[in-house]
């Protein structure tokens, strides 16, 4: 690549390059660089068409903002995410279970408790642990 570079910035350089190659090799090498010219202008015209849509919508929501009577910091404040907001929901333990005088409890989601899978192991049923 950037010999590329070289060649692309020198054109002694290029044309010292070009010596080396017969006349099919360059014109192959020019139909290449043609096709990757335009690849590259359909690719930079299709990033300006998606740009100047981002535009259009951005006016089009300020607009509306604008006519609500709200300004966009309100309307930062209110969209803001509240401290703790991503948090998922705390889930009530299903199971609970008395060893040695300490009281454990599971969820029933997740990896069985060493506690709990011990006691299941011993014969015993989850039924007989469930809270009611």
């Amino acid at each position: 690549m950037s010999l590329l570079l070289e060649l692309a910035g020198n054109k002694a350089k290029a044309r010292a390059a070009a010596k080396e190659l017969n006349v099919a090799q360059l014109e192959n090498l020019i139909a290449g660089f043609n096709n990757a010219l335009e690849k590259a202008k359909e690719e930079e015209a299709a990033r300006e068409a998606e740009q100047a849509q981002k535009s259009a919508r951005a006016e089009e929501i300020a607009n509306l903002i604008a006519k609500s009577g709200l300004t966009m910091e309100e309307v930062a404040l209110l969209t803001t995410p509240k401290a703790g907001a991503t948090k998922g929901k705390t889930v009530e333990p299903k199971y609970r279970l008395t060893v040695a005088g300490e009281t454990h409890e599971w969820t029933g989601r997740g990896r069985t408790p060493k506690v709990f899978q011990e006691y299941f192991d011993a014969g015993n049923s989850r039924e007989s642990v469930e809270i009611k």
